[in-house]
């Protein structure tokens, strides 16, 4: 399986990039791992990037702050059945300042939300991370998880 984390922007700050690396190259261990950064612009624009960056066949999810919370296991859930399924790739969509365009949450399979609270990308972008790491180490059994 392949996971994708498909964002709206880029993450500058060198201490929050550093951490996002390390939990993309902890996902590495167990599937590959693809981080596409898109330009932001009109929604339009952002909707024809989403677009081009999502494969075909994806389970797409994509992060809002409305959709379905889930614990860290629920989580591991979704990971799990995507990996038992066959699922070719595992796609994470993050929108920019305002959030993804309609016609991208509409491509959407699952709407999930990592908090009530309005989070700025770069940190969705590291909370995601993580516990995508942490979905894999709780299928594992791995003691990262507990």
């Amino acid at each position: 399986m392949q996971v994708h984390v498909v964002a709206v922007g880029k993450v500058k700050e060198r201490g929050v990039r550093e951490a996002v690396a390390d939990y993309l190259g902890r996902i590495g261990r167990y599937a590959r791992v693809r981080e596409v950064e898109l330009k932001d612009g009109s929604a339009a624009e952002v909707t024809a990037r989403f677009a081009k960056a999502i494969p075909d066949r994806a389970r797409v999810v994509a992060l809002e702050v409305e959709g379905k919370m889930l614990s860290s296991e629920g989580l591991a859930e979704l990971v799990g059945e995507c990996e038992q399924r066959g699922v070719q790739s595992l796609v994470f969509l993050l929108g920019g300042s305002y959030g993804l365009p309609p016609e991208v949450r509409k491509r959407a399979d699952v709407e999930l939300s990592l908090s009530r609270l309005t989070l700025p990308h770069r940190l969705a972008r590291l909370l995601l991370a993580e516990q995508v790491y942490r979905a894999f180490t709780i299928l594992r059994g791995e003691p990262y998880s507990h």
